[in-house]
């Protein structure tokens, strides 16, 4: 990670955008076109919201930019309970209490926080954040700078922005950004994918190794990318549960002396562990008349029954 030494060392830094894209590339699979589209919003000093399902390495790429260029990076999760004051910040009541309100006494926030350090905002689950606190932000990305009543005027430093994450609107517990806030953020889509990049991110996260190994992860991938394009699921698993059931399948397989993988008793192993990786991670249609259980017995059989040759070893 580069440490800039100062701010205008900074500055020069985030105007390097060339130099270190591929340095900061080598911190995720594939996701080429979406850094290079983050590298120069940031860079002409926007603000930025990556849009998209779970599991698409929207956080791994703007934390691997920050850490790029030791830009401080400031974590706010977006939730219900995100108030304007927990935002902006805060006067310490008991201080209140004993000496009125004074600027000595206000407990700085995360957006304060990332104003005066020159750091990047950075805003998970964007869009189940409350409106009204989402509104806090419009001085700040418009003006660069906040009003805090008995603070005064917070000037934010030039390297300051705010970044955010969000699943798309249609998911469970998200809501539509105002136009206010959309007409102030650069938004860049980013969706699952292809089967190989996907294979590559389990076996970097995995570490497995070996010829089982070479079997578990592209079933893996396989039977969760299954989960995306059937009519009874609302919203299918994101690569983290391929991770998860390539190491229990794993694990599994250990515990039952499983070290091949033409071992007769791989299928229903694997099937064990898609059951305990992926019931809770998928979400059904609500018309849908069926289980995840059931769902996921369905994918197994036409990976490993109704199509066996894809699912043979080698």
């Amino acid at each position: 990670m580069t440490t800039p030494r100062t701010l205008r060392d900074t500055l020069a830094t985030l105007s390097g955008v060339t130099a270190t894209r591929a340095r900061i590339a080598s911190h995720l699979v594939g996701r080429e076109r979406e850094l290079e589209l983050a590298l120069a919003a940031v860079a002409a000093g926007r603000d930025l919201v990556l849009e998209g399902p779970p599991g698409t390495s929207k956080t791994t790429l703007l934390k691997a930019i920050t850490e790029e260029w030791g830009i401080p990076l400031v974590f706010v999760e977006g939730n219900a309970d995100l108030t304007p004051a927990k935002l902006v910040g805060h006067h310490k009541p008991s201080r209140v209490l004993r000496e009125d309100y004074s600027a000595d006494n206000f407990v700085a926030g995360p957006l304060v926080q990332a104003m005066r350090s020159g750091g990047f905002l950075y805003i998970e689950e964007f869009n189940r954040a409350p409106e009204d606190t989402l509104n806090t932000l419009l001085t700040a990305m418009a003006d660069r700078a906040v009003e805090v009543p008995r603070v005064g005027r917070i000037v934010a430093e030039p390297t300051f922005r705010v970044l955010a994450s969000m699943n798309p609107y249609d998911n469970v517990g998200t809501t539509r950004l105002s136009t206010s806030i959309s007409d102030r953020l650069n938004r860049i889509v980013v969706d699952y994918q292809d089967a190989a990049a996907e294979e590559d991110i389990v076996v970097l996260r995995t570490g497995l190794a070996g010829e089982l190994a070479r079997r578990i992860m592209p079933d893996a991938v396989a039977v969760v990318r299954a989960t995306r394009d059937r009519a009874d699921v609302r919203q299918g698993s994101s690569v983290r549960g391929a991770i998860d059931c390539a190491l229990v399948v794993w694990e599994l397989a250990g515990l039952r002396g499983l070290t091949r993988p033409d071992d007769e008793r791989y299928p229903e192993t694997f099937y064990d562990a898609m059951t305990v990786c992926l019931s809770g991670r998928i979400r059904l249609d609500e018309a849908a008349e069926t289980t995840p259980e059931r769902v996921l017995r369905e994918i197994w059989e036409d990976r490993f029954i109704l199509d066996p040759a894809r699912a043979e070893p080698g």
